[in-house]
């Protein structure tokens, strides 16, 4: 994909297609739980939960920025996105003298306790998607402005239900700090703009498709007059997709929010979903792979100002809070879903 960025609070679109595939990625091999023998070189990707297509592709970004680097990535994590379900994987890592790590936080301070010991113990921390207490790591890579994706988000259930009407959020776990923004950020943006559209309801699916298929299912018989779902998260939104294409709510009930291409294509061509967003999660990968690398080589050190190059992204630059933005959000709708595959 060709893209350009906003970086450094300048903005601009993203424009491109690209072709990549879904598939978990191997890496290093340092095995010393003692913490001799490790890799410093390479890098641990600790997603919220394995089986997430959407960190798949995280993943996928992230072993192609490792090989273009000359170092190592390799993904672990736990199967549930709880709250304290990463600890034993940062813990691990450490003790593997990992170079860096890059972290998609299930709870902000949760595992802050881990990552202040892993960098006691010289590992670099990059959180990335879903970020943590600033004090627990070096970097944010953000994917991009969270005003920015609350606002798309509500500006495309509004435009689907009309301006008017009840909706609610099928979320992913109620600790996620990605998601909590995003939601406190919409509810700014509804009552502020959209006064005739009520948020009902938020739920969480803990970003289980079951889970979030059947809380689904609650939503619309717990609300008879629901208009609209937002779902910013991709395993919510696939979920509540599939629900909603085989009822009687299919093409009543629009449905918006986070998703991939490749889950969505059958619900935008059934009509199940009009349209919704998403900025590219192997970029994101890609990105966050190169700030652990810039941060580990002693590059950078992850104070507002520093700049470092992400290969075919260019340069990017630290700001605020040891923030790096990746870019705007693309829609997708049944004119361009086509023309991506991820």
């Amino acid at each position: 994909m060709t893209s350009k960025f906003r970086r450094a609070g300048s903005a601009v679109a993203i424009v491109a297609a690209l072709g990549l595939a879904l598939s978990a990625c191997g890496g290093g091999s340092d095995t010393g739980s003692d913490g001799e023998g490790g890799d410093t070189s390479s890098i641990t990707f600790i997603p919220k939960n394995l089986g997430n297509p959407y960190f798949d592709a995280s993943d996928t970004g992230g072993k192609k920025a490792a090989d273009e680097i000359g170092t190592t990535w390799k993904q672990v994590g736990p199967t549930e996105s709880t709250p304290d379900s990463q600890v034993s994987f940062i813990n691990t890592a450490t003790q593997q003298r990992a170079g860096a790590l890059v972290v998609s936080a299930n709870d902000p301070t949760a595992i802050g306790d881990a990552l202040e010991e892993a960098r006691n113990a010289g590992t670099k921390v990059v959180t990335m998607d879903s970020d943590t207490e600033p004090q627990f790591r070096d970097i944010f890579v953000s994917q991009a402005d969270a005003a920015g994706i609350a606002k798309s988000q509500v500006d495309l259930i509004a435009e689907q239900i009309g301006g008017k009407g009840e909706i609610a959020v099928l979320s992913a776990a109620a600790n996620a700090t990605n998601q909590n923004e995003w939601i406190k950020l919409m509810e700014e943006e509804l009552a502020a703009n959209h006064p005739d559209i009520k948020l009902v309801q938020t739920v969480y699916g803990d970003d289980d498709d079951q889970k979030s298929f059947d809380k689904t299912a609650g939503l619309l018989q717990s609300h008879p007059n629901l208009k609209g779902i937002i779902s910013p998260t991709t395993v919510g939104i696939a979920a509540a997709a599939r629900y909603l294409s085989d009822s009687q709510y299919k093409g009543k009930v629009a449905l918006t929010g986070l998703g991939t291409p490749n889950q969505m294509r059958e619900y935008i061509k059934d009509g199940t979903v009009k349209a919704f967003a998403l900025w590219n999660p192997e970029q994101l990968g890609y990105l966050s792979a190169f700030a652990a690398d810039a941060l580990a080589s002693g590059d950078i050190e992850g104070k507002e100002g520093d700049t470092f190059e992400a290969g075919d992204l260019g340069e990017y630059t630290v700001g605020a809070d040891g923030v790096v933005v990746l870019g705007e959000p693309t829609v997708f709708d049944a004119s361009n879903i086509d023309d991506f595959d991820f």
